[in-house]
């Protein structure tokens, strides 16, 4: 069951989109690092400024800290002689910290459904990540099915079987308000008895109270584990990049909850402009599947350490 490689060329496009959005506005994602040292000279007052620019950027204290104390060590060994070697010292310190959680997701043939339970809150793109994905592991060879569990909004499920209908993949659902976990323990029935290699399972985004969401979520999530005790082999949140910091809380309660294995980060076109991983990567260490940057099925790539940092520092020309 385990699915074939992808293709290069959507790739290719999808690092080129990503470098032409996140070099938009002002921020240090865009931000030519010569501008921080207009002489060329690298000292502290530059790495207090890039400190600044980091924290705005949605970076967050904490990991901003251990960014600028790799580069306070280079600067006093006089390393950082001029900006190039900034820059290079400011990527290895970027991608020390991504390349640990920058793990793609593997479907085995060992647990079949492989199932895959998508969380996150409302607007997040959960849904819509959820088509996406399909049609990425369809495309791979592999036989999906999607459980409408989200049963709270009739707007999920209708996306959601618009979904279906568009990458010809089969939709268990039942009426608005329905229990949940039923639905999403009949999917599994459903999705064993026809063979399917992956069911991916919906969730709701909002209940009337956070610790009733979280409740919620346990209980499909035990659900699951019922009809297979290894299952769900995937628990992937979704986070909206744009939300900035209030992405980590999230994603910090929903660890807590849950215990994630997996993580895709979408609208990083938004206002955030992708600081938002670095902290995700540094405090959580879940493992980032998948990042977006469109509507577009091909918008959605594995999420690559060193080519997202590359889009990073690129500026604007390159």
């Amino acid at each position: 069951m385990f699915a074939k490689k992808d293709n290069g060329e959507p790739r290719k496009g999808f690092l080129s989109k990503l470098r032409a959005r996140l070099n938009k506005g002002d921020s240090w994602l865009t931000y030519d690092l010569a501008n921080l040292a207009p002489g060329g000279k690298i000292d502290e007052d530059v790495l207090d400024d890039l400190e600044a620019e980091l924290v705005m950027a949605d970076v967050g204290i904490d990991t901003t800290e251990r960014i600028i104390a790799d580069l306070q060590k280079s600067l006093a060994r006089r390393e950082l002689k001029d900006v190039d070697a900034l820059r290079e010292g400011l990527r290895r310190s970027l991608t020390g910290i991504l390349e640990p959680v920058a793990v793609p997701l593997q479907i085995g043939g060992e647990h079949r459904p492989y199932v895959i339970l998508m969380v996150g809150v409302n607007g997040a793109g959960k849904t819509t990540t959820i088509g996406k994905l399909a049609k990425r592991l369809k495309d791979q060879g592999l036989s999906v099915m999607l459980a409408a569990g989200d049963t709270f909004r009739a707007a999920a499920v209708e996306q959601l079987q618009a979904w279906g209908e568009r990458n010809d993949v089969p939709v268990v659902a039942q009426q608005p308000g329905a229990d949940p976990a039923a639905v999403i323990f009949d999917a599994w029935d459903a999705a064993r008895a026809r063979d399917v290699d992956v069911l991916l399972a919906d969730t709701a985004g909002r209940l009337q109270n956070q610790q009733g969401l979280m409740d919620e979520l346990a209980k499909v999530k035990r659900v699951v584990g019922r009809r297979d005790d290894t299952a769900p082999h995937e628990v992937m949140l979704v986070l909206d990049a744009s939300q900035g910091q209030n992405a980590l809380v999230q994603a910090e309660k929903f660890n807590e909850a849950l215990g994630l294995t997996g993580i895709t980060v979408t609208k990083l076109d938004g206002s955030a402009k992708g600081g938002i991983l670095l902290p995700l990567a540094d405090k959580l260490g879940v493992p980032v599947r998948f990042i977006g940057i469109g509507e577009s099925v091909d918008d959605m790539q594995p999420f690559v350490a060193a080519d997202f940092v590359d889009a990073l520092l690129s500026s604007g020309s390159q």
